[in-house]
């Protein structure tokens, strides 16, 4: 089983963990990972989009000209996809876009995503995150002590509302709970910090 040094919010060294091989440790499938992220952007997508075809475009009910004689090309309509003011070809129109994987699909890519950040050195485990009340500034503090990088995600174990609102300013930091983790977050980050409890819950729900 890998170890992990856990640090406290001084970035002082207060011990070790052992993380779980089945989750932490396995070989990386990328190709899972792909399908997992595009699935995800794919469920984001709104799907509003919406323009005329020339069946909807209002106008050109008259042919412009007559068919010969004019030395012109031949158009049976203003309306025409080739005009301006005309409609479009193919067009776009609401639609759903989203579409699921299967499960097994989505926790083999969470495992992946977890052991490529263990693999790649960018995961830190704090021995624990809390504030009494919302203060930006000492979770900045937090994260200069933990030698964070830029773009950073905190997991914890539980959704903790202090912790959100002293993270949800900080450029580049996010913030989630074991229930909402997903592969897109944890690959779009630089530093990937959990807390104790944390791994212990993910171990226990994926384990």
């Amino acid at each position: 089983m890998p170890k992990i040094n856990v640090l406290n919010v001084s970035g002082q060294n207060v011990g070790e963990i052992e993380l779980n091989d089945s989750i932490f440790n396995i070989e990386v499938n990328e190709h899972v990972l792909y399908e997992a992220v595009k699935c995800q952007l794919a469920n984001r997508r709104q799907g509003t989009q919406s323009t005329k075809t020339r069946a909807e475009v209002r106008g050109g009910g008259r042919k412009p000209w007559r068919q010969k004689g004019t030395g012109r090309a031949r158009h049976g309509s203003t309306r025409s996809i080739i005009w301006v003011g005309g409609g479009v070809a193919f067009a776009p129109k609401p639609r759903d876009y989203s579409y699921s994987l299967p499960k097994k699909v989505r926790r083999l890519a969470l495992k992946s995503a977890l052991s490529s950040k263990v693999q790649d050195n960018e995961i830190i485990v704090v021995d624990e995150i809390s504030f009494e009340a919302p203060k930006t500034k000492e979770m900045v503090n937090v994260l200069k002590n933990v030698n964070s990088a830029k773009k950073t995600l905190v997991v914890t174990a539980d959704n903790d509302i202090n912790l959100v609102k002293s993270i949800r300013n900080i450029e580049g930091a996010n913030v989630c709970h074991v229930s909402t983790l997903n592969v897109y977050d944890i690959l779009n980050c630089d530093s990937f910090i959990m807390t104790k409890d944390a791994v212990k819950k993910v171990e226990e729900v994926y384990a």
